[in-house]
């Protein structure tokens, strides 16, 4: 068995001599089927390497881009089921605003609101002795304008003279309230009044602008 083992290991060996490399058609078997095999796996491994590697990385985007799109799909069925709530929420939203809008005077109308101010405590016999209206802060949607005032008188006509105030049909608050008592028991209230107002038409043109400034200046710094 050692001596054929032997003989046929020589005969297999013997055919990979005296090869053509330019005549493979005259090869002996064994080499054909050797090289065969190997050109094969030549062509696996670099079609694995080149084409079938860049598949398997398109699946997976394909596959992570479908579940994406499959969880907006579940979002916008979400949505669906509750437009209608949604629009009554819109509803109530647009209401809510319009009130509040409603409540803030114009520029034109803010020196009868700061009279009503005014008015609310002589009405309940205060006196005042400081009622002084400063610049307007303009902010996004709205101005505050800031009335720092001082009246004197009983404790019980101060605390209406505050819910006066707050009961008023345009929106005023009393910050910053600081109270004392004098020797005759009158009682002496500082605050500031913040009474707000709409803002005009060349204050809403300047937000606008400052806004559309931030915006390109935010998108010409993102594109760096």
């Amino acid at each position: 068995m050692a001596l054929n083992s032997d003989i046929s290991l020589q005969d297999f060996t013997g055919q990979f001599r005296g090869l053509n490399l330019n005549e493979p058609e005259t090869w002996p078997a064994a080499p054909r089927v050797l090289f065969s095999i190997l050109a094969a796996v030549i062509v696996l491994v670099l079609g694995w390497q080149f084409y079938w590697s860049d598949k398997s990385d398109e699946l997976d985007r394909k596959h992570a881009e479908h579940e994406q799109l499959k969880q907006e799909f579940k979002s916008k069925v979400a949505q669906v089921a509750n437009l209608e709530e949604l629009r009554l929420q819109k509803v109530e939203v647009e209401k809510r605003v319009a009130l509040a809008e409603r409540q803030l005077p114009n520029s034109t109308e803010m020196d009868a609101l700061l009279a009503d101010v005014n008015h609310a405590g002589v009405a309940r016999g205060l006196q005042f002795e400081l009622f002084k209206p400063q610049a307007a802060s303009v902010k996004p949607y709205f101005a505050e304008i800031p009335v720092n005032l001082k009246v004197t008188g009983r404790y019980h006509d101060v605390a209406l003279f505050n819910a006066d105030v707050a009961a008023l049909s345009r929106i005023v608050s009393m910050r910053n309230l600081n109270m004392s008592v004098a020797k005759d028991g009158t009682l002496s209230m500082e605050a500031v009044a913040m009474a707000y107002r709409a803002l005009d038409p060349d204050e809403q043109a300047a937000q606008r602008k400052a806004a559309a400034d931030a915006a390109a200046k935010s998108k010409k710094g993102g594109a760096k």
